[in-house]
C-alpha cells in the first residue's frame, strides 16, 4: 500500500530524517517536536493509517521492535522510562512514539517544542550507539 505523506516520504529518502534504525519492516527516526531529547517515532514502512488495520504478524512485530528499541533510548537519554502514545491523528501513517520521560505528566503532546538540529543530530548518535550495543 502506497501512500504520499510525510512518513512514506521519509522512508523514501524524499524528505531527510534523524533516523536511528532501520531493518526490512520498520524505520525509527527522532521526532524534530520531541516532548523530549531522544522522542523517537516507529513507524512501519509499509503504509498503514490505522494501527488496528495492520496484519497480526506485523502488528505484533512493531510493538517487538518497540520493545527493543526502549532500552536504547533509555540508556542514551538516561530518562526513568520511555512513554508509549499511538493516537494517529497529527499523520495517517501508524506510528509509535517512544518518549523519555521521568514524570507522566511529560508523555502529553502541548510538551512538544522544535528541536535543534545539531541537538538531534547529537542524540541520534547517542541512540544509535546504544542501539548498536544492544
Amino acid at each position: 500500500m502506497k501512500s504520499d505523506d510525510i512518513f512514506c516520504k521519509i522512508v523514501a529518502g524524499e524528505i531527510p530524517s534523524y533516523k536511528v534504525y532501520e531493518d526490512n519492516d520498520f524505520f525509527a527516526f527522532l521526532d524534530i517536536n520531541p516532548v523530549n531529547p531522544g522522542h523517537t517515532l516507529l513507524i512501519p514502512k509499509e503504509h498503514y493509517k490505522y494501527l488496528f488495520d495492520m496484519p497480526n504478524e506485523l502488528y505484533s512485530a512493531l510493538w517487538l521492535k518497540a520493545k527493543d528499541l526502549a532500552p536504547a533510548i533509555q540508556r542514551a537519554t538516561g530518562a526513568k522510562r520511555i512513554g508509549v502514545v499511538v493516537e494517529g491523528f497529527a499523520v495517517l501513517h501508524v506510528h509509535i512514539h517512544l518518549a523519555p520521560i521521568n514524570s507522566p505528566r511529560e508523555l502529553d503532546s502541548t510538551n512538544q517544542k522544535p528541536a535543534n538540529p545539531e541537538d538531534l543530530a547529537e542524540m541520534t548518535k547517542k541512540i544509535k550507539t546504544e542501539i548498536a550495543a544492544s
